[in-house]
């Protein structure tokens, strides 16, 4: 896997020394691609996970006892030195931080979202036991992945990062990860990173903000889907840390829930039930909510950018930049299905075709000509070899040429008759 990774750096590298890399915005996108396996493969997760546990038993128990063996570091060594490799307690907590690439889009099916489970925590496919279940157009239900692209905002388009996770793992889970393997890889100065209302989510918004990046992230606008006045209708007084109804009732400080990361603030039953606006605000009788995020901030200021023509503008290239890349990875590089199975093997094919999908832009980036040594390199045709020589010397032979016609082999006339 590392191979051709860095295969696909090394061309990304090419892209940079040429200068077909801006840097300077980066946009987000995934498409769905349908695995190499039947949906008549699947089997209860437990059933496969128990039959691998009775296989390999033993196997995990010698691990555990090699790595007990294992020397540490001794009582007296230097506190300054730095941590290696070797490091037990290092390798440990590296493990427990693992990120989406490292781990070749793997996801902890042991996280629990919300109460949620997916169906692939309960089935798995013979075939390919990395797929998920996804939704094909036409309605029905394929096993499948998602390959995520990162696209430097360049002329050129260049692709920067690779990622293929299963079907049940949205878009905006490992982001983060690509974004960050990104900038620091290639050391780009990016301002702003642009992608659609699936990769707008609280927590991605807020981490971009703080870096000092724009985050051109469409967000879902939830006011529409209810019937009751949404949070936008109420005013926040920052000094007296309160909401205002339409009323100009206040809603104080109500409660702190860490895990959602968000700050409550409730308004006195009696004044709601009071109120004649009442059934356009809450149903309850105990007082209208209303949920403050930690990252309100942040929040604001990303939905202030909506007004402005250079959010509008990077929606649009959006839709011309990115999508045309699957589009064409699919009609002519064969990613409308996998050939490879397992998450290792559809990551090495999409690094492929990423890979070839930046050659053809380093070949055709601008038609005036070279300027940088990579590109000059990348473009100069290969010296013919001594067995290149021969072999058009022996088809221009086979073929005949009229202005110089072989002397060597001759047809012979034809024998006299005798007697």
């Amino acid at each position: 896997m590392e191979v051709f990774r860095r295969f696909f750096e090394r061309i990304v590298e090419e892209c940079v020394e040429a200068g077909t890399v801006w840097g300077e915005e980066l946009f987000f996108d995934a498409t769905k691609v349908e695995a190499n396996a039947s949906m008549e493969s699947r089997i209860p997760r437990f059933a496969a996970q128990t039959h691998l546990g009775g296989l390999f038993e033993n196997e995990g128990i010698s691990e555990t006892a090699g790595e007990d063996d294992a020397p540490g570091p001794s009582a007296g060594a230097d506190l300054g030195i730095l941590p290696t490799a070797e490091d037990r307690g290092l390798r440990a907590k590296n493990a427990e931080r693992g990120d989406w690439i490292s781990k070749n889009g793997k996801p902890d099916r042991a996280i629990v979202r919300h109460g949620y489970r997916r169906r692939s925590d309960y089935e798995v496919s013979l075939t390919d036991p990395d797929a998920a279940l996804m939704q094909h157009k036409r309605g029905a239900s394929r096993l499948g992945y998602h390959a995520h692209y990162v696209v430097d905002g360049g002329k050129a388009r260049v692709i920067l990062s690779v990622l293929v996770t299963p079907a049940d793992v949205m878009e905006n889970q490992p982001m983060l990860d690509l974004l960050w393997r990104t900038t620091f890889r290639w050391r780009t100065r990016t301002r702003r990173v642009t992608g659609d209302a699936t990769y707008g989510t609280k927590e991605n918004i807020a981490a971009v903000e703080k870096v000092s990046i724009r985050a051109y992230l469409s967000m879902t606008d939830f006011e529409k889907k209810s019937p009751y006045y949404g949070p936008s209708r109420f005013v926040y007084d920052p000094e007296r840390d309160l909401y205002r109804c339409p009323q100009e009732e206040p809603l104080r400080l109500y409660t702190h829930s860490y895990t959602e990361r968000v700050t409550k603030y409730r308004a006195k039953p009696e004044s709601c039930n009071a109120c004649a606006l009442k059934p356009e605000c809450t149903p309850g009788e105990s007082g209208r909510v209303v949920r403050r995020s930690f990252d309100e901030e942040f929040l604001e200021r990303v939905r202030a950018y909506r007004e402005t023509e250079p959010y509008r503008k990077a929606l649009r290239k959006r839709k011309v930049w990115v999508e045309p890349l699957f589009g064409e990875a699919k009609e002519w590089h064969g990613m409308r299905r996998f050939r490879l199975r397992t998450l290792r093997g559809v990551n090495i094919e999409a690094l492929m075709i990423a890979a070839g999908q930046n050659i053809k832009r380093l070949l055709t980036f601008r038609g005036r000509g070279p300027r940088h040594l990579a590109q000059v390199a990348a473009l100069r045709p290969p010296a013919p070899t001594h067995s290149l020589v021969i072999g058009h010397l022996l088809r221009n032979h086979r073929v005949g040429d009229p202005e110089h016609p072989s002397r060597v082999f001759q047809h012979a006339d034809p024998f006299p008759d005798v007697g």
